[in-house]
């Protein structure tokens, strides 16, 4: 539906548990990272989104399946791709997998954000024109 978008992710000491592997809900912060990037890659930002619109994403539904560890040191590549679009919200595949090789996949992910209304939390359409490409 729309172009990846890939986001360069080092795996720290911080990140890793006693044996030097990444610990699981890492994930969720390098993918959370990436859709943000993405989301700066077309010119926007969450602060905007919020300041100028008075929306925000919030995040609705996380699918992660965990196939191969992230260690010390690796160098990764995290996308992010638009699987689905609605009225107020959005469905990303997102890949995280060693850098220069798409092929070792470590972790795939499909989130669903919202988009909402910053008072009240209810669900809002996207502001207009705010994600298009």
């Amino acid at each position: 539906m729309s172009e990846i978008f890939r986001w360069p992710v080092r795996i720290y000491y911080e990140d890793t548990d006693a044996s030097g592997v990444a610990y699981h809900a890492n994930y969720l912060r390098w993918f959370e990272r990436a859709r943000s990037e993405w989301l700066r890659s077309l010119g926007r930002s969450h602060r905007v989104l919020a300041e100028q619109h008075g929306a925000a994403f919030t995040l609705a539904r996380v699918e992660v399946d965990y196939r191969r560890p992230a260690r010390l040191d690796d160098l990764l590549t995290a996308t992010v791709e638009v699987a689905e679009r609605g009225r107020a919200s959005l469905i990303f595949a997102q890949t995280l997998h060693r850098a220069g090789d798409p092929g070792a996949v470590l972790a795939t992910a499909r989130v669903r954000v919202a988009c909402v209304d910053v008072g009240t939390f209810k669900p809002r359409p996207w502001p207009t024109g705010w994600l298009d490409e």
